[in-house]
């Protein structure tokens, strides 16, 4: 985990002291990124600091390259090789999701546009991925900050380490971070635990999907969603699940005032902007201030992952026999 927390953030109206501290916090980052090798760059301390003092919008896209290794990941060639290939089943879905998540970003709207062509040949690449419009509100958000194939190979590589359990027929990965969430909020808060899950009746998945699934795109403003990600990128899911909790804290007096399940579902997947700090770095400070043990949810997912594996397998024997086990496939063209 990180070390302590970063107190609130830079003002709205950017003063010449705040301009002067962005401008060093950019050089900052050009002088360290050449000198930490990005497969060690997650656990790097001068890396994890400079993190929570924060990423300048002019080299966030390269810290995330450098945070997900994708440059030793990408393959010349490949991405093209799989951009002509036959047009995936999700294609119109892709189409309908780029105008709903971005309508005022017209550019990733065309057939032919890199917002498509990258999930086309994400989905290509990766055959057994089912396709959601989470996959299109994160990937058009990494569009909007980094260079096409560089997006492209950064999107792969967040799928590969963190997030490609959630488009996986097999829902495991999904159910479990799901209990996993509900058994932190209640530890945080048993009152809106109880409020959630008791008296409305709030399945565990219908929390955790909408904000799992789009790495909380939709759900936080832009600043506030970028700042998470350049955390996210290091420390991996754990930090959803404090994202999680700082929002349920966030709306918890419009929650216990809520009389129905879909009022409260409508303020934690959007809550009202008034409820959240005035700042990016405040929201990133409280989310890692939260009452949650890294170290015992990582182990926890293992474990329970590993008995809803052995049941799931055991329920898929006794039904199709051998036959019917499945493994994850990546479909990969010949680089050019």
């Amino acid at each position: 985990m990180f070390p302590d927390p970063i107190s609130s953030g830079t003002p709205p109206v950017e003063s010449p002291v705040s301009i002067d501290a962005h401008r060093q916090r950019e050089i900052k980052w050009m002088a360290l990124l050449p000198i930490v090798p990005p497969s060690q760059a997650r656990k790097n301390k001068k890396v994890k600091r400079l993190l929570l003092e924060g990423v300048p919008s002019s080299v966030r896209y390269l810290v995330w390259c450098h945070l997900t290794d994708s440059k030793a990941r990408a393959i010349p060639g490949v991405y093209a090789q799989l951009g002509k290939r036959q047009r995936v089943p999700a294609f119109s879905d892709i189409e309908r999701d780029a105008k709903t998540y971005f309508p005022d970003q017209t550019q990733l709207h065309p057939l032919d546009g890199p917002l498509v062509s990258l999930l086309q040949a994400y989905l290509n690449m990766v055959p057994d991925i089912q396709y959601s419009s989470g996959l299109t509100s994160i990937a058009g958000h990494l569009l909007l900050l980094s260079p096409e194939e560089d997006a492209f190979w950064i999107f792969a590589s967040m799928m590969d380490a963190h997030l490609r359990p959630y488009f996986s027929a097999n829902t495991t990965q999904l159910e479990v971070d799901a209990s996993l969430l509900s058994k932190a909020i209640e530890v945080n808060d048993p009152g809106v635990c109880k409020k959630l899950y008791v008296t409305f009746g709030i399945q565990p998945g219908d929390l955790a999907r909408p904000w799992f699934s789009t790495l909380f795109v939709g759900t936080l403003p832009v600043e506030y969603l970028h700042r998470v990600w350049d955390v996210f990128l290091c420390e991996g899911v754990t930090l959803l699940f404090r994202v999680g909790l700082a929002l349920v804290q966030c709306v918890r007096h419009l929650l216990l005032q809520a009389t129905s399940e879909e009022a409260a579902m409508e303020y934690l997947v959007h809550p009202p902007l008034a409820c959240l700090p005035s700042t990016a770095d405040a929201f990133l400070n409280q989310a890692l201030t939260m009452k949650l043990k890294d170290d015992d949810v990582r182990k926890q997912r293992v474990k329970m992952e590993a008995q809803l594996k052995r049941q799931t397998q055991s329920r898929t024997l006794s039904t199709n026999g051998p036959s019917g086990m499945q493994t994850a496939s990546i479909s990969l063209p010949k680089a050019s």
